[in-house]
């Protein structure tokens, strides 16, 4: 299937809008594995079958697997995921912005080393650092668009100029209808909007109705759980039904990881995994 498929059905098959985050940092694994990023692929895996049936998606973060020469355990991670949740696709978050050869060669590691169904890009080289991604049929590319860090107004929250000189878009509006317009030649972009920034998922999601958005910041980070579905949803919240005007793919990482700092912190993570779950349809 491909990924929109993919993340509606996984999205029906458990019920859930919640996207798993696996940020591993052995520092803070359970007991005897502290420190050990020998165990990242234990843990992380350990995560995964905790909660694979409360997700629809669980996304990666590369450079917490690189940083601890672990590319190996994310292989075997993606492996992993593949066979013991074979519906819940994964999104491999590599913030990628690049063009020509080099972003081919990015593409190649995403999907075929890593075998992930989507990855996070950055938009700022222009529609010639996404278009490699393109030769992927059917895989996700994930734009960055109003990210949840404070720093982000720095460039995202500038005003564009039109053509005649007056004042135009801000920069992340101009993202969102090149997503949802010109550059969605595959039919499967979408958009990272965080959730600390409520009022600018809900302005995305004017401008791009039908694209995924993928939105961190909730748990940890401070986003709401209630204030995000309500900005980034657009179905009817009856009993039953499911969002029918693109998805959205709340992340949570650290509040699902380190729920628990004992032998027990896989059930708990399946704990605040299913009270996140829980939250969001509830705001559905």
């Amino acid at each position: 299937m491909r990924f929109t498929e993919q993340l509606a059905a996984a999205e029906r098959l458990n019920d859930s809008m919640l996207c798993v985050g696996l940020d591993p940092e052995p520092g803070k694994f359970p007991g005897a594995w502290q420190g050990d990023a020998g165990r990242i692929f234990d843990f992380c895996a350990a995560i995964v079958d905790a909660t694979k049936d409360r997700v629809c998606a669980f996304k990666p973060q590369i450079a917490y697997f690189a940083a601890h020469r672990a590319e190996d355990q994310l292989e075997r991670l993606m492996a992993h995921i593949k066979r013991v949740a074979p519906a819940v696709p994964v999104i491999l978050d590599a913030k990628r912005g690049d063009i020509g050869s080099t972003a081919e060669q990015y593409a190649r590691e995403a999907f075929q080393r890593y075998q992930a169904d989507a990855v996070t890009l950055s938009p700022f080289m222009g529609f010639d650092s996404i278009e490699p991604w393109l030769k992927f049929d059917g895989k996700g590319l994930i734009l960055l668009c109003r990210t949840s860090n404070p720093g982000g107004s720095d460039l995202q929250a500038q005003r564009l100029v039109g053509a005649d000189g007056q004042p135009g878009d801000l920069l992340y509006e101009h993202i969102a209808r090149l997503a949802a317009g010109a550059w969605n030649r595959n039919g499967q972009l979408g958009l990272v909007v965080g959730a600390t920034f409520p009022a600018e998922i809900e302005r995305v999601r004017a401008l791009a109705p039908t694209l995924p958005l993928l939105i961190p910041g909730v748990g940890a980070q401070g986003g709401d759980a209630e204030a995000t579905v309500r900005a980034g949803w657009r179905g009817h919240g009856a009993a039953g039904q499911r969002q029918t005007t693109g998805a959205i793919v709340v992340n949570s990482s650290r509040a699902v990881l380190y729920a628990s700092a004992g032998d027990d912190f896989a059930s708990a993570a399946r704990q605040v995994a299913d009270q996140t779950r829980r939250a969001l349809n509830a705001a559905r």
